[in-house]
């Protein structure tokens, strides 16, 4: 006998939060009806298991606080999750606040420490790429390079 969308939408849940889009997506994918899904998504939100704005906190409360991330990446991990744009966004600017800049300083000075064997101009570029790729801005993870390495000479 195979699963209910509802039962396995709990062992989902059990695992760890998840969005609606995600459990929708990931019930699709094993082959439940459309209205099944919409039928276990609704009554599991009724109970308060599904909370997309609950969900969107812990993220940006895990990428701010475990990885140091930047309002982007951590939008994007939101969108990728099925998070709806508007509450995205608006969780994101109250998770993350005005500390932006401060959080990306700290996030190169902690990485110095694998950069220290380079030449200033080279651990200038390996630390922007990271900052970067940590969903800093260019003009945030340029700034927070050169106040964690000091002048860089170049570009």
């Amino acid at each position: 006998m195979t699963a209910s969308a509802k039962d396995r939408a709990l062992r989902l849940l059990g695992v760890r939060a998840r969005s609606r889009e995600e459990l929708r997506r990931r019930l699709a994918q094993k082959g439940h009806e459309e209205e099944e899904i919409s039928t276990a998504l609704d009554d599991l939100e009724a109970v308060g298991l599904i909370d997309d704005e609950a969900f969107a906190r812990q993220v940006v409360e895990h990428r701010v606080s475990a990885r140091g991330s930047g309002r982007r990446e951590i939008l994007a991990k939101l969108r990728q999750a099925g998070v709806d744009r508007s509450l995205a966004e608006r969780v994101v600017d109250e998770g993350t606040g005005d500390d932006e800049e401060a959080r990306a300083e700290e996030v190169a000075r902690s990485r110095l420490t694998r950069l220290g064997s380079l030449d200033e101009a080279t651990a200038y570029r390996r630390l922007l790429s990271f900052l970067q790729r940590r969903g800093y801005d260019g003009e945030t993870a340029r700034a927070a390079a050169r106040r964690a390495l000091g002048p860089v000479p170049g570009p």
